[in-house]
């Protein structure tokens, strides 16, 4: 039986971390992912018994601005709404505030049904090795250093900041 939680309280970290890991999201160990899920805003835990087959989490700033990390979803669950739900339930949590998602290219019309939309001016910056960089951009996470959309290209706007001239 599929049920859900909110309450960071009795969880095995063990399970979090493997769903984690099976997702493809995260090698971090289980007591990271205890900090990190404990330093988080809004969490949601979704269980079939006794054994974790779903996260999310949202770090915010609990009024204006939040933003969603760690959905992952066991994929024998997948395609049967769990993951629709899990995502209802942490935008629950999150009421009247901006919310931005970082999420895996082959989910994104996942989220555009549940109503996110693809920004346009988003920027990352991340931690890690540039073999792990590269495999990101191939992966199609983010856009190739120092991209353009066409009609950006010879904008005055887009030519840098005018005291820098």
């Amino acid at each position: 039986m599929i049920r859900y939680q909110t309450e960071k309280e009795n969880i095995n970290w063990e399970q979090v971390a493997d769903v984690l890991r099976r997702s493809g999201l995260s090698d971090h160990s289980a007591q990271e992912q205890e900090i990190a899920f404990r330093n988080s805003y809004a969490t949601v835990f979704v269980y079939d018994d006794e054994k974790i087959v779903g996260v999310a989490r949202a770090i915010s700033d609990g009024v204006f601005q939040a933003a969603i990390y760690n959905v992952a979803l066991d994929p024998e669950y997948q395609g049967a709404g769990v993951g629709r739900e899990m995502i209802h339930r942490l935008m629950a949590q999150l009421p009247g505030q901006n919310v931005i998602l970082y999420t895996h290219p082959q989910t994104v019309l996942l989220y555009e049904k549940l109503g996110f939309r693809r920004a346009k001016t988003a920027m990352e910056f991340f931690q890690m090795d540039s073999e792990k960089l590269e495999w990101m951009e191939q992966e199609g996470f983010f856009m190739k250093e120092n991209f353009r959309f066409p009609e950006e290209i010879g904008r005055a706007d887009m030519q840098g900041p005018k005291w820098k001239k």
